[in-house]
């Protein structure tokens, strides 16, 4: 069978109930099966339904941001910061790469600052409440891009 493109509403929640993201009030998300648009857990489920479906999907860490690795913590010498202030919550990149990881500074010291690469959602099981909208099969130049060209297959 050849790859679809599912569109679908959802609401992100965490393991709290806490609302993490939502469609609400936006065009329904649209992705290629297979080509690891979403995470996988989500994609797994997602390939089982049909048009119309409503469904709670839960999605554990590992299948989901991945689980939280302290490899990804690094402390770093305050004195490379070329910025006048840092704060806990600040962003930073590897690099000015469209596809540079970003750092998040979770700890600070008189001469070190902590920082973290992992995801925000790294090592958290998450719940999806899905109503899928639309099923329908890839264009060709879909399938050549490697992605959803819109929920009704239009050009970029």
């Amino acid at each position: 069978m050849n790859p679809r493109v599912i569109s679908f509403h959802y609401t992100l929640t965490s393991p709290s109930g806490e609302t993490l993201d939502s469609s609400e009030g936006k065009e329904p998300l649209t992705y290629l099966e297979g080509a690891e648009q979403i995470i996988p857990g989500l994609e797994n489920q997602m390939g089982k339904l049909k048009a119309g479906d409503k469904k709670k999907i839960l999605v554990s860490a590992a299948d989901g941001y991945g689980l939280r690795e302290e490899k990804y913590v690094l402390k770093v010498p305050r004195k490379q910061f070329q910025v006048e202030e840092v704060k806990v919550g600040d962003e930073y990149y590897s690099s000015e790469d469209e596809h540079a990881i970003p750092f998040k500074v979770i700890a600070l010291s008189e001469s070190e600052v902590t920082l973290d690469a992992n995801h925000p959602l790294a090592g958290m099981d998450l719940t999806f409440d899905v109503e899928v909208t639309e099923i329908r099969e890839a264009t060709d130049q879909e399938l050549q891009h490697g992605h959803a060209h819109g929920a009704h297959g239009h050009d970029h």
